[in-house]
């Protein structure tokens, strides 16, 4: 491919990235600097929850662009205000406090609980997290979280975050001390491969922190807005936690992301926690665009609905080829191939012609999906036609 007019060398390497540049995008498909388009199934990491260049969102930031960008996190505006207005309506939470990125939500929350351990549990502050979770590139969230070798990564690590099994109820509660402040999970680990944590596991941690006078955080920056197939994720479990972190879908592709919490958990001071760009207008508007699409009559009915069909169509491959089934809630799914297949399909997805699809392998013997929330019946069609034919090739 020609690059000449794109200095890709002029970016710093973090990753291992196909030597393509996508220019534009609608709805479900994507298109290179070469004209070629792509089924999208990955659509940002689950961010893009109304898919590519969504009216609502383009019209919330003409309007608002216009209007105000930035006058400063200092001072309340409207959008801001708004936003979380909705989003307390929605929820069971009774504060918001906006931030820029999932990471920046779940340092928010680590924060609040260790600040609430201050005030109220003698000092506490271990939050007890999950193996396989994934809370962010923080050092902090790194630490939080349970990925295999990142503990090493960027050590020392923060310290204060003993890990439990997920869906392990006595792997919990032995790690509880008087050091214990918090437990925080993702209620469907994503990054980990889609494992959702169950009704009952929920429901018993709720006891559990209710039973120690702790906090119980979910991280809902994958598994929130809609992409589960309600609201929010932990809603399936009937509980009602004390913080909830939102990122990714919340700005459907714009940077945005949010801290909410119970009254009883708000325990910040001023100057306590900021933020440049916490709160901006530009940002907001458009969150609220999302949300108020998300919450229409009808849409996460829809949801479940898409969530279900793709769920049969997987299972109707994995029963043909022999893969081991599939997992996930709503529109977070995961194919289970049995083999550590699922990079050589990504990549073969990818280069095929004339259209390319964009799958992700959260780990080598899964495929994760994780289209937009308005993904038709035919798209999903479209997609396992060729992933059939990607697997025919192999």
């Amino acid at each position: 491919m020609n690059f000449s007019e794109y200095p890709i060398e002029s970016l710093m390497y973090i990753t291992n990235r196909p030597e393509i540049v996508f220019t534009h995008g609608k709805g479900s498909w994507l298109y290179d600097n070469e004209g070629k388009r792509y089924l999208d199934f990955i659509q940002g990491w689950a961010v893009n929850s109304l898919g590519h260049c969504n009216e609502g969102m383009i019209e919330a930031l003409d309007k608002q662009s216009r209007l105000l960008i930035n006058p400063s996190p200092a001072f309340y505006n409207a959008p801001m205000a708004q936003l979380a207005g909705l989003l307390t309506e929605h929820s069971c939470f009774d504060k918001v406090f906006f931030a820029n990125s999932g990471a920046e939500a779940n340092e928010g929350a680590i924060k609040l609980a260790r600040k609430w351990g201050k005030k109220h549990r003698d000092g506490a502050y271990e939050v007890i997290t999950f193996d396989h979770s994934f809370h962010g590139r923080t050092i902090a969230t790194m630490s939080a979280s349970g990925k295999a070798g990142w503990d090493t990564i960027y050590a020392p690590q923060v310290p204060g975050f003993p890990k439990a099994d997920l869906n392990d109820i006595a792997s919990v509660e032995k790690l509880v001390t008087r050091k214990t402040v918090a437990v925080m999970l993702e209620p469907i680990q994503g990054e980990g491969g889609v494992i959702p944590a169950t009704r009952e596991f929920m429901q018993q941690l709720r006891a559990l922190t209710k039973k120690h006078g702790i906090l119980l955080i979910v991280d809902e920056v994958q598994s929130g807005c809609g992409r589960a197939g309600t609201l929010f994720a932990h809603e399936l479990s009937d509980i009602e936690p004390d913080i909830m972190t939102l990122g990714k879908g919340i700005g459907g592709g714009v940077p945005l992301a949010a801290l909410l919490a119970k009254n009883d958990a708000c325990v910040f001071e001023a100057g306590d926690q900021g933020g440049t760009y916490n709160g901006n207008p530009l940002m907001t508007a458009v969150g609220y665009s999302v949300i108020s699409q998300l919450v229409a009559p009808g849409f996460l009915e829809g949801v479940r609905a898409r969530g279900q069909y793709l769920r049969e169509k997987l299972l109707e491959l994995s029963a043909e080829r022999g893969f081991e089934g599939e997992r996930g809630e709503g529109l977070l799914r995961a194919l289970l191939l049995g083999k550590d297949i699922g990079p050589q399909i990504v990549e073969k997805a990818r280069v095929m012609q004339p259209d390319g699809l964009l799958l992700n392998a959260a780990r080598p013997n899964l495929l994760r999906f994780m289209p937009a929330l308005n993904v038709t019946n035919e798209e999903i069609d479209q997609m396992m036609a060729m992933l059939r034919s990607v697997l025919d090739s192999l």
